[in-house]
This record gives structure tokens, C-alpha cells and sequence, in this order.
């Protein structure tokens, strides 16, 4: 039987394969995380109520409140003794009045950086009242600008606003 042997170019060409399998590979898991990623938030159901202009909320301080038309209206208070801290338990409390919610969820978002998506669902507390506790995550800037995104879903479809919030680095 007649030996092959590898000619010079085969030889570099297969350094050059595992290369090229490797970078599609890693662009490959790349787009697999993003759609996961952007299928989870599942936002395009959600019609988006914004905050009033100039409303000056402080979730720090006081629940922040919006209409979300119709009159609808809801409030988010994160109940904490001082200013909202990065790792710490977060009680939430989401009051919904004008329409029945069958479920609230709240999502911590980063609004100028990405910082991955932190959802936390709230148990129903009767007469439109739902809580749980959530967490933001901390990061290595000073100040971290935060939204608390509010979902509802109701039997008018998925209704939300936002809230910004900073919170600063101990």
C-alpha cells in the first residue's frame, strides 16, 4: 500500500480549519445568546406606557405611579430603609388599579449598559396588590443608572411602563 503523506500546504491548511471552526462556532453561540436573550424579555407584546415628563419620582424616597390609560393606573415602591444598594434584597410592591392584573413582573434593567436581564415575578396580594423581592447587580461604575420595568399582564394584553433609578457604588 502506498503511504500519503501531507503535502506543505495541507499541513498549513489544517491550523487554518480549526480556526475558521472555531470563530464560526463562537459567532454561532454569539447569535444563540442573543435571541434567547431577546426572546425572553418578549417586550414587542408589551404596549408601553411611558412616564410623565418631568414627573420627578424618586423610587429611592416614594412609590412612582403612571397611567397606563383608560384608567388605569399603576405604582411601584421598593420598600428599603435608605437608597436603593447594589446586591441588596429588594422588597417590591406593585399596586394596579382600574383593571384586574393576572400577573405583574418586574425587570432590572441597565439603562446605558447592558447588564443582562434580572426578572423577578410578583405574587398576588389580592385587591390588586402584588409583591416579591428583587436584586440589582452590581457594576464598576460609580453610579449605575437602573430601569425598573413594570409588566402586567391583563385581559387588555400586556400592559408596562418604567421607572429610572441610580444607584450608587459603596
Amino acid at each position: 500500500m502506498p503511504q500519503r503523506t501531507l503535502s506543505s500546504s495541507g499541513a498549513a491548511r489544517l491550523p487554518l480549519l480549526r480556526v475558521l471552526i472555531t470563530v464560526t462556532l463562537l459567532t454561532l453561540a454569539v447569535a444563540l445568546w442573543y435571541l434567547t436573550s431577546y426572546s425572553l424579555r418578549d417586550e414587542a407584546e408589551v404596549r408601553w406606557y411611558p412616564p410623565p415628563a418631568g414627573a420627578g419620582c424618586d423610587l429611592h424616597v416614594a412609590p412612582c405611579s403612571v397611567p397606563l390609560g383608560e384608567g388605569v393606573e399603576l405604582s411601584l415602591a421598593v420598600v428599603t430603609n435608605g437608597p436603593i444598594r447594589a446586591l441588596q434584597r429588594l422588597p417590591l410592591e406593585v399596586r394596579v388599579s382600574g383593571i384586574l392584573a393576572e400577573s405583574v413582573r418586574v425587570d432590572f434593567v441597565g439603562r446605558d449598559m447592558d447588564m443582562g436581564l434580572h426578572r423577578f415575578p410578583l405574587g398576588a396580594k389580592g385587591e390588586g396588590i402584588f409583591r416579591g423581592e428583587g436584586q440589582v447587580s452590581i457594576c464598576s461604575e460609580e453610579i449605575m443608572p437602573w430601569r425598573a420595568k413594570v409588566v402586567l399582564d391583563t385581559p387588555r394584553g400586556r400592559l408596562g411602563s418604567w421607572f429610572d433609578f441610580e444607584v450608587q457604588r459603596r
